[in-house]
């Protein structure tokens, strides 16, 4: 990593936490710090880690202080080497900024006539290793900026500007958005990144040439024990189409993946490289995951607009609708291949904005909200059935454990 002459630790300090068996905040964050630079967003023992260098991702975050357990999942190997890989750069973080579609005709991620295979597909640098400006610093959100430039498989150019705020939210305005009153046991930290992209160029961005849309990953540390969890809506499929889609690497494997009283529920052990998706007519915004190993319930609440059907389709192959994609992902890391290494492995909770089909000079926004929670199991069940509708049995019950 490009080494930057800023670090901001504006809270470190705070909080009790409780035992646990990984990575410590504080230790995330002195590593980050050592390789390039961190700005750490905090209120009292919620504390989340930015890297400007890598989007303004967010790295990491805590619910109980510098002591407390890390949620992100962090590429260390990879960022200590201070490699740049072909493909990608995996350096993990909960919260990181993307844009699609990654294949079809309309892909940002493949060249025009490459094979949508692994070996022709390529992230786009500005969303890979080019960092982001910081455009403002407080002490609980931090603004970044960049004007980028795309192409897609089809021979369209879009030129952008990026505006991307994440703000660190009270804990009385978290329990606020979820309809709940605060549980005594629990720790929670909460925070957003509000997602602006605007055409910046002279030509509309029109349907027949390709559309962008904003897509953001959350990268996590998998668990033997850890669950995705999306709910969706209740209906036929001749009226609201499959109720999850689950090819996009293969099909998943039946003891990894179930679908019952209005869940889908799949693995996120990080052995198994899968990928599964929710359509616009059956996604509702909010989705989550339990580590019951170490107690820690998330959810990520997005941006999800009234009517809006056309999403970017990232299938790899040419497509005949590519407006058919997913608003919701999930993504199960493992070997891409017997006997390969994966990318790292850990799990993704992804969302997107619908395509934006945008005039010169107007702006899409989308935000993409993440809450960690750890405390009695009593109170995380509780939030599971607010949020999710279903409870934590429920999770761990829904799939075999080997």
């Amino acid at each position: 990593m490009k080494r930057i002459a800023l670090a901001i630790i504006l809270a470190l300090a705070g909080g009790c936490a409780m035992p646990h068996s990984g990575t410590a905040f504080k230790d995330d964050v002195a590593f980050l710090q050592k390789h390039g630079g961190v700005i750490v967003l905090a209120d009292g023992p919620a504390q989340v880690a930015l890297v400007p260098a890598f989007q303004g991702r967010v790295m990491t975050s805590t619910a109980e202080g510098p002591d407390g357990l890390s949620f992100g999942w962090i590429n260390r190997d990879l960022i200590a080497s201070g490699k740049t890989l072909q493909h990608m750069n995996p350096y993990g973080g909960e919260d990181r900024f993307w844009m699609g579609p990654e294949g079809g005709q309309f892909a940002i991620f493949f060249a025009k006539g490459a094979a949508f295979d692994l070996a022709h597909w390529f992230t786009p640098a500005a969303i890979d290793t080019e960092p982001f400006d910081v455009a403002a610093i407080g002490r609980t959100s931090a603004t970044f900026r960049r004007r980028i430039q795309l192409a897609n498989y089809s021979g369209a150019k879009f030129d952008v500007d990026v505006r991307r705020q994440v703000r660190l939210l009270p804990a009385d305005e978290a329990w606020r958005k979820l309809g709940l009153a605060p549980a005594a046991s629990v720790r929670m930290v909460a925070y957003e990144s509000v997602n602006t992209i605007t055409n910046a160029g002279q030509e509309a961005w029109r349907k027949d040439t390709g559309l962008l849309s904003i897509w953001i990953l959350g990268m996590f540390n998998p668990s033997p024990q850890a669950t995705v969890v999306i709910p969706i809506k209740d209906g036929p499929d001749a009226e609201l189409g499959p109720a999850v889609k689950d090819d996009y690497f293969g099909k998943v494997p039946a003891d990894r993946l179930v679908v019952k009283g209005g869940a889908v529920y799949f693995s996120a052990d990080g052995q198994c490289r899968s990928k599964i998706g929710i359509g616009p007519k059956r996604v509702k915004p909010v989705m989550g995951s339990y580590d019951a190993a170490n107690r820690v319930l998330t959810l990520v609440q997005f941006t999800l607009p009234p009517g809006a059907t056309d999403y970017v389709n990232s299938m790899w192959r040419m497509q005949e609708d590519p407006y058919g994609g997913d608003v919701a992902n999930s993504y199960n890391d493992g070997p891409p291949a017997p006997g390969a290494k994966p990318l790292g492995p850990f799990y993704e909770l992804e969302s997107s904005s619908p395509a934006a089909a945008l005039a010169p000079g107007e702006s899409l926004d989308h935000i993409h909200r993440t809450i960690h929670f750890r405390g009695e199991e009593a109170d995380l069940d509780a939030i599971a059935r607010k949020a999710l509708g279903v409870g934590l049995k429920d999770i761990a019950s829904a799939l075999p454990r080997k």
